[in-house]
């Protein structure tokens, strides 16, 4: 098997100390049924073209450029050498610029996920080193990384052998919960509602294990493609119909609850059953010998 091909060559550094490193996608989507554009009357794929929103002319592959729209309907063209030509020190180099508290990253800022591993020999120590600090420490390194023409913040942890590099949204690229959260009302719950979901809580309790993930609609959608390629009729399931009543929310948190209460309880009640039917042989042993004295 060939060996994946990096996203990203460079140096890590941190202070004086640097290592060649290569990047490499996390994710992947090549597993996720695609669906194309077809001509139902010839059956044959689409292809997409760009047009001139004007002229409505077809723009070839030699006339598309890049532009800025500085006004309504106005653009400023920028070339692929003058973008080149804005160079920072992040475009070939991951510079270090803390280490922060696993924990102080807010979840919302997480983006895409790249695999960091040394490139080459040279430099392995030094990548150890570096890993083993953020290990040891239990810190995340924050630095500034650019990808395609963009530069990133890229948060870096140890994992396994190598180390796991997620690039950060900004500030200005998350929407303010605010807007969405400010109206929620807040009711008073009870303390008996809390403790009871509580319960229940408790009786789902796991650890995280992504191999129990099971995409449901992309199994549904192998199995429509397969029997609509064999020619087999396709019926759309019978949508199962929700309550509309408003339910009590106590009264369906104790049922919620009764649901693995009652599967524990008479789990006890067969463990206990031997031992009932000892303590009812001796008290009937018991009565015998008052009775025969």
């Amino acid at each position: 098997m060939a060996a994946p091909r990096a996203y990203w060559k460079g140096t890590l550094k941190l202070s004086l100390v640097s290592c060649p490193v290569a990047l490499y996608p996390a994710s992947t989507a090549v597993e996720k049924t695609r669906f194309h554009m077809i001509n139902r009357e010839t059956g044959n794929r689409l292809k997409q073209q760009m047009v001139d929103a004007e002229t409505g002319d077809v723009v070839e592959g030699d006339q598309k450029g890049r532009g800025y729209e500085v006004s309504k309907g106005k653009y400023v063209e920028i070339e692929k050498d003058e973008l080149e030509a804005v160079q920072i020190e992040s475009n070939h180099t991951i510079d270090i610029d803390s280490f922060v508290p696993e924990g102080e990253i807010d979840k919302r800022y997480l983006d895409h996920p790249y695999y960091i591993r040394p490139d080459g020999k040279a430099g392995v120590d030094a990548f150890a080193v570096i890993r083993d600090a953020m290990k040891d420490q239990d810190r995340v390194a924050l630095a500034r990384i650019v990808l395609t023409n963009r530069e990133h913040v890229i948060a870096i942890e140890p994992l396994d052998k190598g180390m796991l590099g997620t690039t950060l949204r900004y500030p200005y690229e998350l929407r303010d919960a605010d807007d969405y959260f400010d109206d929620i009302r807040s009711p008073k719950v009870t303390k008996d509602m809390i403790e009871l979901a509580g319960h229940i809580l408790d009786s789902k309790a796991a650890h995280f294990d992504p191999s129990k993930f099971k995409d449901e609609y992309e199994t549904a959608l192998k199995a429509l493609v397969r029997r609509k390629a064999a020619g087999k009729p396709i019926r759309a399931a019978e949508r199962e119909e929700k309550p509309s009543n408003v339910v009590n929310l106590m009264d369906a948190l104790k049922q919620s609850l009764k649901g693995g209460g009652a599967r524990r309880a008479g789990s006890t009640a067969r463990r206990q059953t031997p031992h009932r039917r000892a303590a009812k042989k001796s008290h009937r042993s018991s009565a015998r010998r008052r009775k025969a004295g």
